[in-house]
C-alpha cells in the first residue's frame, strides 16, 4: 500500500471520526476541565497532559515541512509560519498560563488527544509538502488565501483574548469558577471555541485542502457540544447567567 493510500484512509477517518464524537459529546461532555470525573484510570496534572499532547503537532507538522521539497515558494513557509503560530502557544505556553495548573486530566484523554494532533499533523502537513500541487506564488493573492488568511488571525486573535478574559476571572489560589464578561463572551459562553472554530476554518479556506476542511470539520464536532454542555453549566450553576447568551455562535447558538 502507497503512502498516499494511507494517507487518504486517514483523511476518511477523521471526518468518519467527527460524524461519530458529534452525538458521542452531545449525550456526555469529554471527562476533562470542569467536566472531569471520576472513573477514567489514571490522571496526569492537567497542563503537562496538556502539553504532551499537543506536542505531536508542532513536531510532525515541522519535520513535514524539513522533507518538503517546495521551499522555493515562499507559501510553504507561510503556512508553516501559521500553523506554528497557533500550536507553539497552544502548546509551550498556554498551558502554563491557565489557572488552576494544578488540576488534573485523564491519562487516556492525554493519549487520544495525542493521537489524533499526530494524525492531524501529518494531514496536514504532508499534504501541503508532498501531495499538494504546487500553489503559484499568485496565490498569496488569490481571494481564497486572503480570506482563509483574515478569517486565520481574526480566529487567533478572539482565541487569545477570550483566553485572556477566561484567566484574569480568578487569582492563582481561586478554584471557584465565575461568570465571563467582556469581548465575544457578552455574546457566547464559550468565545475561545468559537475563536478556534473560526480559525480553523480560515485554515481550510487558505490551504484550500480537504485536510484543512477535515480539521475545521471535526473542531465543529468537538468543540460545539462541548460548548453546549459548558453553557447548560453556566445556566445551572450561576442563577444570574445572561439569558441571552448563547453557547458557542453569536446570535445564533
Amino acid at each position: 500500500m502507497s503512502e498516499y493510500s494511507v494517507y487518504k484512509i486517514l483523511l476518511t477517518s477523521i471526518f468518519a471520526l467527527g460524524l461519530v464524537i458529534f452525538p458521542v459529546l452531545w449525550i456526555t461532555p469529554a471527562p476533562y476541565g470542569r467536566h472531569n470525573r471520576p472513573g477514567w484510570g489514571s490522571q496526569i496534572k492537567a497542563s503537562l497532559g496538556w502539553a504532551i499532547m499537543e506536542s505531536p503537532a508542532v513536531i510532525v507538522f515541522a519535520l513535514c515541512f524539513a522533507l518538503n521539497n517546495k521551499k522555493a515558494s515562499i507559501l510553504p513557509l507561510l503556512f508553516l509560519i501559521m500553523w506554528q503560530t497557533h500550536y507553539l502557544h497552544r502548546t509551550y505556553v498556554y498551558p502554563f498560563l491557565i489557572r488552576g495548573r494544578q488540576k488534573q486530566m485523564p491519562v487516556i484523554i492525554m493519549v487520544l488527544a495525542l493521537a489524533f494532533n499526530a494524525i492531524n499533523g501529518y494531514l496536514n502537513g504532508r499534504y501541503l509538502y508532498a501531495f499538494a500541487p504546487d500553489y503559484p506564488p499568485s496565490w498569496i493573492g488569490n481571494p481564497r488565501f486572503i480570506t482563509g488568511l483574515v478569517l486565520f488571525i481574526v480566529g487567533f486573535a478572539i482565541n487569545l483574548h477570550s483566553d485572556g478574559v477566561l484567566r484574569k476571572l480568578r487569582h492563582p489560589s481561586e478554584k471557584d469558577y465565575k461568570i465571563p464578561y467582556g469581548g465575544l463572551f457578552e455574546h457566547v459562553s464559550c468565545a475561545n471555541y468559537f475563536g478556534e472554530i473560526i480559525e480553523w476554518f480560515g485554515w481550510a479556506v487558505a490551504t484550500w485542502s480537504l485536510s484543512g476542511l477535515a480539521f475545521a470539520f471535526f473542531t465543529v464536532s468537538n468543540l460545539v457540544p462541548r460548548a453546549y454542555k459548558h453553557h447548560e453549566w453556566y445556566v445551572k450553576e450561576f442563577p444570574d447567567y445572561p439569558r441571552r447568551r448563547k453557547a458557542v455562535i453569536p446570535f445564533v447558538f
